[in-house]
């Protein structure tokens, strides 16, 4: 991985992190502690609130559930994100994902999942305590970071499309993208997560430019960051 070398410029604002999960640092850019919303990208949260509570609890998630929580995954949908946010507390989830994971630059909104409010940094903290058991507990880790590989149709972009196969498919992802009314801007949240590394991206920028532009930073941002380091030359005798 190039740590720190991104170069990148977007019409608007970008932000994003680096944690190399082996050794715990984090890298970004300069304002990679400054908040935007999570869209989508919250989802992976409540489903991990989700499957905790309900195994502290003792009780089985019905096959209803749990498949809700595939469509909300894969396929982003909403309907099922606003059932599961209510199951799960609302407001309160989000309270508990930032004490959970050690969230410092977040904060959830009064009513509206879609608005919680993130860093990039921030981002790939979530998605360390996601990969590393403690958001949906040990016995449902692994089901949920399997829905995360699993991701697909307009949601499946961004950091993991820098990667070849069989590379990318390794890789845990859960995004967020939205045109909002209120600022003319494109929303967009990235997510990604290995054993290795998580990666978060941040961006709001001129709702002309079209989703197709956000998307492509994600991955540009994520293809300096993994692209393979050149070894030093070993100098002759």
């Amino acid at each position: 991985m190039r740590v720190g070398a991104v170069t990148a410029y977007v019409d608007g604002f970008l932000s994003w992190a680096l944690l190399d999960r082996q050794g715990g640092r984090i890298t970004g850019s300069s304002n990679m502690a400054e908040p935007s919303d999570t869209m989508s990208m919250v989802k992976a949260w409540l489903a991990a609130d989700f499957l905790r509570l309900s195994e502290d609890k003792g009780e089985e998630p019905s096959d209803f559930r749990l498949h809700q929580l595939t469509i909300m995954i894969r396929d982003s949908d909403n309907e099922a994100a606003i059932a599961m946010y209510d199951l799960v507390g609302g407001q309160d989830s989000i309270f508990r994902m930032i004490n959970m994971c050690g969230l410092t630059d977040s904060a959830p909104h009064a009513y509206n999942w879609s608005n919680t409010v993130i860093s990039a940094r921030d981002t790939v903290r979530l998605a360390d305590c996601i990969a590393d058991g403690r958001a949906a507990g040990q016995r449902w880790t692994h089901w949920l970071l399997s829905e995360m590989r699993s991701v697909r149709g307009t949601g499946d972009f961004g950091v993991r499309n820098a990667l070849p196969q069989p590379a990318a498919g390794t890789v845990a992802i859960k995004n967020g993208w939205l045109f909002r009314d209120d600022d003319g801007l494109w929303h967009m949240a990235c997510l990604a997560v290995t054993d290795q590394w998580a990666i978060g991206v941040l961006l709001r920028y001129n709702g002309a430019l079209g989703f197709e532009y956000g998307a492509a930073q994600c991955t540009a941002v994520g293809a300096q960051l993994l692209a393979p380091t050149t070894p030093l030359a070993t100098p002759s005798a």
